[in-house]
């Protein structure tokens, strides 16, 4: 094994220098006097110096082990057997920690470690399309059970036919919004349709929006003059484990148009307060992307939920393949994708995003 040839890929993602002086401009934020009078600008802090702390500790960690072991491959013992099994073992982890640091340092946006919400809505296609919807959202779930993360819906409502007109979930776990952030689009599902008597080809849409869960770090105020606040009765989630119960409500955010509604709990003051929450969120999200273009990383790119619009492609019939069309990753695996092997796809767009981030 070669520590050169290992981080060579990994160059352009990691600078070691830069992380000790960003380290050190952190914790001279942290000792300025008043620092923690806004917790929200204080908690982005903290976080930032936590993870920057992460990334050099764990690099110096892997680069220790790597020393020790060329010393050991250059002694006497290296041609004892006992000791080859040791060494291989030794590299064998060494290249597994080597990966989980590059994975690591694809997650360099302020938001990254942040849980989101994932929204998933049919587009053209009708059932068909309500259909598709349905499969992603089990898609996701599998990713999420992959993980070991935590998956609650807060809203379903269910096609007319098959499917559904709209789904929301929250996903909590380690750097969630970081993986899902490049999930962000419209996904298209070309397949012979099981709603067609005549077994015809069909293409579908859906868009699957991803929000951080900003908490602390959101400094949205909302005017409660601005909110128009509807209750019903939930319909249920079919399959997908929702409660059913009779206190769902639905805010609009008047001044933009924004909607957010919730379902899951059994107390009509609880879902208010999820609604309330889901709404800083997306108001947050909309301040930012109004307040600097960078955040286009965060938001990003508006579309049509039709032809000529999809980050992704999924072909059940004639061949089998899901393609991303940013990264021209692909694979033929339709089956495994899913089931919730979506990794491949996210780690290929963070990697194409660190590189043009470099190039910038």
């Amino acid at each position: 094994m070669n520590w050169a040839s290992l981080s060579r890929s990994s160059v352009t993602l990691f600078d070691l220098d830069k992380l000790k002086r960003d380290i050190a401009d952190l914790e001279a934020k942290e000792n300025v006097e008043g620092f923690w009078s806004n917790q929200n600008s204080a908690m982005v802090v903290v976080n930032g110096l936590k993870d920057a702390k992460y990334k050099v500790e764990s690099y110096t960690s892997i680069k220790k082990e790597y020393d020790d072991l060329i010393e050991l491959l250059a002694s006497d013992d290296s041609a004892d057997p006992d000791m080859a099994d040791l060494v291989s073992d030794t590299e064998g982890e060494l290249e597994k920690k080597i990966k989980e640091l590059r994975n690591q340092l694809l997650f360099s946006g302020e938001y990254d470690a942040l849980d989101c919400t994932l929204e998933i809505h049919p587009g053209a296609g009708g059932t068909e399309a309500q259909d598709w919807s349905d499969m992603l959202l089990r898609m996701y779930g599998r990713w999420t059970e992959r993980h070991g993360f935590k998956w609650q819906v807060l809203a379903y409502e269910e096609g007319e036919e098959a499917g559904l007109k709209s789904a929301t979930v929250k996903i909590s776990g380690h750097d969630v919004y970081g993986l899902l952030k490049s999930e962000k689009g419209v996904h298209r599902l070309v397949r012979i349709s099981p709603f067609d008597t005549n077994a015809r080809r069909h293409t579908s849409f859906a868009s699957v929006n991803v929000i951080p869960e900003f908490g602390s770090v959101s400094d949205v105020a909302i005017d409660p003059k601005d909110l128009k606040v509807d209750t019903f009765r939930s319909g249920g989630a079919g399959g997908q484990n929702v409660n059913k119960v009779s206190s769902a409500v639905r805010i609009t955010h008047l001044p933009t148009g924004i909607v957010v509604q919730c379902e899951i709990e059994r107390s009509q003051l609880m879902n208010k307060a999820t609604c309330m929450e889901m709404l800083r969120n997306k108001l947050m999200q909309r301040k930012l992307e109004e307040r600097d273009a960078k955040m286009k990383s965060i938001v990003g790119e508006q579309k049509n939920i039709e032809w000529g619009s999809q980050i992704r492609s999924y072909v059940f019939c004639p061949y089998t393949m899901v393609k991303d069309n940013r990264t021209d990753y692909e694979t033929a695996d339709v089956s495994g994708v899913m089931d919730g092997d979506v990794d491949p796809f996210i780690y290929a767009y963070l990697e194409m995003e660190a590189k043009n981030g470099q190039n910038r």
